[in-house]
């Protein structure tokens, strides 16, 4: 296994972790918000118990009261809550960027010196890795577990899911070099008809024979 699926594998295990803190944010937050809940109804039905001892006025004022005070704890536990999740969020990605600078600089540290020590004991680390995995899924599921306890119904909870590597499509086989046309075969020529032969030249005609004088 190379030091990449190291990597991976690392990258899921901080996935996990973050994700068990974000539940346990989770149960912080619907568990108060449970608990406000419930002091509201003992509230009011202490009020209602006291009955006509008190006036109408004041049993309102006493109810207003208590939803004004509810209603400020809850947005305290909400802002809280937000901020812890938020500064999970920054941890989680901050972690994640120093396991793929850390991968990075022992690739080129190989490639300059010629050396596999790194990748060696990246081998060599990767069971404890997947050990530790192994620990924080269940303790992952157990923290999602404790947010449905709490809330008392079936809770959005936060669960790593393993990369899985993408697979790289293959790169469609080049096409082969169209073969060049074979040249056309060159018409034959059509024979030239044979020149017609030259007119002989016509025989000089004879002398007239000179006039006998008288």
């Amino acid at each position: 296994m190379s030091a990449k699926n190291l990597s991976t594998v690392t990258n899921e295990l901080i996935e996990s972790y973050g994700n068990t803190a974000k539940n346990v944010i989770n149960a912080y937050r619907v568990g108060n918000e449970r608990a406000v809940g419930y002091a509201d109804q003992a509230w009011a039905n202490g009020v209602q118990k006291v009955g006509k001892r008190i006036s109408a006025d004041v049993r309102n004022n006493a109810l207003s009261a208590q939803k004004k005070i509810s209603a400020l704890y809850v947005q305290g536990v909400t802002l809280t809550s937000d901020g812890a999740d938020v500064a999970v969020n920054k941890a989680v990605a901050l972690a994640g960027k120093g396991v793929a600078q850390v991968a990075a600089n022992a690739s080129r540290f190989e490639q300059a010196t010629g050396l596999d020590t790194l990748s060696t004991l990246a081998v060599a680390a990767v069971p404890a890795a997947e050990a530790a995995i192994s620990v924080a899924a269940k303790l992952e599921a157990s923290s999602g577990a404790l947010v449905n306890k709490i809330s008392g119904k079936k809770a959005k909870v936060k669960v790593a899911m393993p990369k899985r590597p993408v697979a790289k499509k293959a790169a469609p086989a080049a096409k082969p070099a169209a073969k060049p046309a074979a040249p056309k075969a060159a018409a034959p020529k059509a024979k030239a008809a044979p020149a017609k032969a030259a007119a002989k030249p016509a025989e000089p005609k004879a002398a007239a024979a000179p006039a006998v004088a008288a």
